[in-house]
């Protein structure tokens, strides 16, 4: 609730109208009593900072937000009580910003890029998602890389691929190949023919010499073992959640869904109550990567940490989602990002952040447990969903029992 000194503060910037659906905006989200009064507390600071220095409502933009925290905070002398925390200031007036972009007081945020440009890779990723059916992380950093040649090549000129030459995207790959991995310029590259590709297909433009120009970077895939977790560190892992809390039982539902199943972060973001059958014991994996829904065994080890939370973690709410966010803004699923945040934050618990710290060393480790237990090359790759068993192979490597028993006696050693 705005305080009445507030109110006045707020009259006189035009902001009273908006007090109510912002304090409403902010319990929507599930922030506490306390959250919402320090929240308040912060705009009424803005209000008053907007009274003093006459600034009318249509002025209020991410600019101004910035001048009056990285300005006038520090020196500020505001009379008490005011809130002066950066952090907390900034964050409420973020979302004053909504509250007022959502009743139609201040214009959308404008496009913080060339217009042309951000047309163009909207168009892209549309194509990227509805064409090629690319998963998002993909999606994001295609885009990227295209932004990034398209802001090169063109700046704020119109975008007209068929002025571009061959030693345009030479030059563009080559000057990349010094600050990144070999891994990373191949990225790029691929990026690059994606790209292309997509305006031969929608504009019907003859891109033939353009993708033969983009350099293939020299990068041997299969050339080192996969990483993995040996058995003592996975015990290790799944040991760093604490089961009493209920942050602990979600990730640690969360630590069985990427070692047992060896699922992808966002996979297990989107997994929905509906997806689970527990007569049968399975569980339905939605469209991804390969574009269609998976039907995968249910462990049950998963199964037994998804019960225990979904019984004594999971808060009430109306979402559908398996895993949902603890705190505000509640009713609502996790990201892929809170799951690779929960597997980095376990890895520094158990003594492995030196090591580990993505959630794609948890998928190859379940590749190698289902390959020592003897599961063939073709099981393996049907449980991660690969499209080639060339991926899968890769695997037969981190096998070094079977690969003794091949291997040749050194010379002059008797046999």
């Amino acid at each position: 609730m705005f305080r009445s000194s507030g109110r006045e503060e707020l009259g006189a910037g035009r902001l009273s109208s908006v007090a109510d659906a912002y304090v409403e905006y902010l319990r929507h989200r599930g922030h506490r009593d306390a959250t919402v009064r320090m929240y308040v507390h912060c705009a009424e600071h803005f209000a008053h900072w907007l009274a003093e220095n006459r600034l009318p409502v249509a002025r209020i933009d991410e600019s101004l937000v910035h001048r009056f925290v990285g300005e006038h905070l520090p020196s500020c002398n505001c009379p008490d009580p005011c809130q002066r925390t950066a952090h907390a200031v900034h964050t409420a007036i973020v979302h004053l910003l909504r509250v007022l972009r959502s009743e139609g007081w201040i214009p959308n945020a404008p496009i913080q890029t060339v217009p042309a440009v951000h047309e163009e890779v909207e168009r892209y990723d549309a194509y990227l998602r509805e064409v090629c059916g690319l998963a998002s992380a993909t999606r994001i950093s295609r885009r990227m890389w295209v932004k990034k040649f398209l802001l090169d090549r063109f700046k704020r000129r119109a975008i007209a691929v068929t002025k571009l030459k061959p030693g345009d995207i030479v030059n563009f790959v080559a000057g990349r190949t010094s600050d990144y991995a070999p891994g990373t310029a191949g990225v790029i590259g691929c990026a690059l023919r994606s790209y292309l590709r997509f305006r031969a297909v929608d504009s019907g433009e003859h891109v033939e010499s353009l993708v033969a120009a983009v350099p293939t970077v020299a990068h041997w895939r299969l050339e080192g073992l996969p990483s993995r977790l040996t058995s003592k560190e996975v015990r290790a892992f799944l040991s760093a959640f604490d089961r009493r809390t209920a942050s602990g039982l979600r990730g640690y539902a969360i630590a069985r869904c990427l070692t047992d199943l060896g699922l992808r972060a966002h996979e297990v973001a989107q997994i929905e109550l509906g997806d689970l059958n527990w007569r049968q014991g399975v569980l339905t994996i939605r469209a991804g990567k390969s574009r269609r829904s998976d039907v995968l065994p249910l462990p049950e080890s998963t199964g037994r940490a998804i019960v225990e939370y979904l019984r004594r973690g999971r808060p009430d709410c109306t979402s559908r989602a398996l895993f949902v966010r603890h705190r505000a803004p509640l009713n609502a699923p996790i990201s892929p990002s809170i799951v690779r945040c929960t597997v980095r934050l376990a890895f520094s618990r158990a003594g492995l952040a030196a090591r580990y710290s993505g959630t794609h060393v948890l998928r190859r480790t379940a590749a190698t447990r289902m390959l020592y237990a003897g599961a063939s090359l073709k099981e393996i790759a049907d449980v991660l969903r690969h499209r080639s068993l060339d991926t899968t192979q890769a695997y037969t490597k981190v096998d070094l029992p079977r690969l003794a028993s091949l291997a040749a006696p050194w010379p002059g050693r008797p046999v």
